[in-house]
């Protein structure tokens, strides 16, 4: 699938042109954190497969080192969009924030994941298949 996005500022763009492994709607208190409170929804996809094609000093990244397997996530340094993560159990993988596309028309989540930390005004939708933490 390819894809073309970047950060809210315009100063990143990126290119993915690869396969995606799965969708994901994720509500885990830390995707919340980054939100402002509302699941994070992404693809996930080899990093291999994405490109930046402008702005890649504007790139900025966190890993949180209180966390045992802590993700690293990347941002813009500029406007702070969330542009995507890196999941170190995942190795040479990247999920892509859906907010960040250019068209995320296509978007359906083939799963909710973290739900055990789900809030009241999150929606899940009957037919998503959910899961209290990381499935498999």
């Amino acid at each position: 699938m390819k894809i073309s996005g970047g950060c809210y500022c315009k100063r990143i763009r990126y290119s993915f042109d690869g396969d995606i492994a799965t969708s994901l709607q994720c509500h885990c208190r830390e995707c919340q954190y980054i939100t402002g409170g509302n699941p994070n929804v992404l693809v996930l996809g080899s990093d291999s497969d994405l490109t930046f094609l402008q702005g890649e000093e504007f790139i900025s990244s966190f890993t949180r080192d209180d966390l045992e397997g802590a993700v690293t996530r990347l941002f813009c340094s500029i406007c702070g969009t969330a542009l995507g993560t890196k999941p170190p159990r995942l190795k040479g993988s990247i999920a892509l924030k859906i907010g960040t596309m250019d068209d995320p028309s296509f978007f359906v989540p083939s799963a909710a994941i973290f739900t055990k930390d789900k809030q009241s005004f999150h929606h899940i939708s009957p037919d998503v298949p959910s899961f209290e933490g990381a499935p498999g």
